[in-house]
């Protein structure tokens, strides 16, 4: 694994990681918006996936106040490229961007001020809106339907819909800050999942261990959404498919499990139908049958194994959304700041 640094001075307060594969001229995007950041105390992990576009050997971090590109000998997806450029950070806090997104120049300051505000928190969520447009919302943190169904908030809506800062289920991996400590602790992404899914799953876990998420309404990053992998290609359906199959197994306390699994069989016969029509079929089904067969090994003990249980079960389900119709027109599901209990 080659690396091209910057000499990092002395510890940042913020360590922010950038995936890159095959990213193009996205990825310089992003990190000029990063060369523009009102806080400054930062370091910028570029790591790159093997990519063979030329995006890392025409990559300039010079406006980065400190700032390494990373190059893997391979693609090792999303998730394990996360954990590895997470073992080189030295931040107190890890904040993730995707290279296809733009973040305001107030980004940082916004996530770092929330911190500040609610130091019982440890991972926050990002507003999102659409690279391409202003007006349509890209996500307003990751929610969870109670029977196993995961989906971006607001994704798709309108901007005029975009939530207060309030608590939800999961941040987008998107643009996410957590506690590096605790990202470590956890075992950060499942990196099994390659890509898709690795967030909510970590998500999942963190609430299990009594870690709720704040959504930060005015940290704000303009978000292409799949710009690279493709939004309906036949890779994110698959692995989108699977890995939702595995997080809702993998992390579902048991005695929900049984009275959901139902509804969760339903819910995804139903989307398959939805989709029969379409080129997403196919991998869907792919999908359903890799993610049903890998449950043996996904749900094994492992170093992403549940953390000890520290929430209880009605807190976890009140976190959780309840109204199908919410996940299919894909409307947020952020819970105001006074419903957080004080007690796990």
């Amino acid at each position: 694994m080659a690396s091209r640094r910057q000499p990092v001075m002395s510890p940042p307060r913020v360590s922010v990681i950038i995936i890159n594969y095959n990213g193009g001229a996205f990825l310089q995007q992003a990190v000029n918006s990063l060369s523009r950041q009102t806080f400054r105390d930062f370091e910028l992990i570029v790591f790159d996936n093997a990519s063979t576009d030329g995006s890392a050997e025409m990559l300039d971090l010079s406006g980065i106040p400190a700032g390494r590109l990373v190059r893997s000998a391979e693609n090792i997806g999303f998730a394990s490229g996360n954990n590895r450029a997470a073992d080189l950070a030295t931040g107190k806090w890890l904040a993730l961007l995707n290279p296809d997104t733009v973040a305001e120049p107030d980004w940082l300051e916004k996530l770092l001020a929330a911190a500040d505000a609610h130091p019982e928190c440890r991972n926050f969520a990002s507003a999102q809106l659409d690279l391409n447009s202003a007006d349509t919302l890209d996500g307003a943190g990751d929610a969870y339907l109670v029977f196993g169904i995961p989906w971006r908030g607001g994704f798709g809506r309108r901007a005029s819909e975009l939530p207060g800062m309030g608590w939800c289920f999961s941040a987008c991996g998107a643009a996410a800050m957590y506690d590096l400590a605790l990202f470590r602790e956890i075992g950060g992404f499942d990196e099994r999942f390659f890509c898709y899914c690795e967030d909510v799953d970590l998500g999942f876990r963190l609430q299990l261990a009594g870690h709720d998420c704040l959504f930060v309404n005015t940290a704000v990053v303009h978000h292409a959404g799949s710009g690279i992998t493709g939004r309906a290609s036949a890779f994110s359906t698959y692995h989108g498919t699977r890995n939702r199959i595995w997080t809702y197994f993998k992390n579902m306390p048991p005695g929900i499990l049984l009275v959901t699994l139902p509804g969760h069989i339903a819910l995804t016969l139903y989307i398959i139908v939805r989709n029969a029509f379409t080129p997403r079929f196919k991998p869907m089904l792919r999908g359903v049958v890799d993610g049903v067969a890998g449950l043996p090994a996904i749900c094994r003990p492992s170093v992403w194994k549940l953390p000890r249980r520290a929430l209880k079960t009605r807190r976890l389900l009140s976190r959780m959304a309840w109204n199908p119709w919410r996940m299919s027109t894909r409307k947020a599901h952020v819970r105001d700041l006074t419903s957080k209990p004080a007690d796990q």
